[in-house]
């Protein structure tokens, strides 16, 4: 099951990381119209971490080595959704700083999303 887990990971953080890198203006724009539903907007980006932050906490419980990456990942969703839900004014605060002139974040976001998929893939594949 922590394979399964670990292959649905290099598919989604390899395509958002990616997703992140060609349209940085697109996330932005994207942030900014969650931002204008107000706490309902809040709520939807909680909607969109939370399944698979109940997958990676679910089915893949690792704790040691590289893998234990993933796992911290996992959680940090869970927490960024549990701030979505249950502090959407907070959540608003954080997601104000997102702007079309700082667009530019995404891209060191996606980054950081293509390296963890890289990472998590050679730990699959090679490992």
């Amino acid at each position: 099951m922590e394979k399964s887990v670990e292959i649905l990971a290099i598919i989604m953080f390899g395509v958002f990381g990616l997703s992140h890198i060609l349209q940085p203006k697109v996330w932005a724009e994207f942030f900014i119209l969650l931002r204008g539903k107000g706490e309902a907007g809040a709520f939807v980006d909680g909607f969109l971490n939370l399944p698979l932050a109940g997958v990676i906490i679910g089915f893949h419980n690792v704790w040691s080595g590289i893998p234990a990456v993933l796992t911290l990942v996992g959680w940090c969703l869970l927490i960024k959704s549990l701030i979505r839900f249950c502090a959407p004014k907070l959540a608003l605060r954080i997601m104000a700083r997102v702007s079309v002139e700082r667009s530019w974040e995404f891209q060191l976001a996606g980054a950081g999303f293509v390296a963890l998929a890289g990472r998590v893939g050679y730990g699959v594949y090679a490992g």
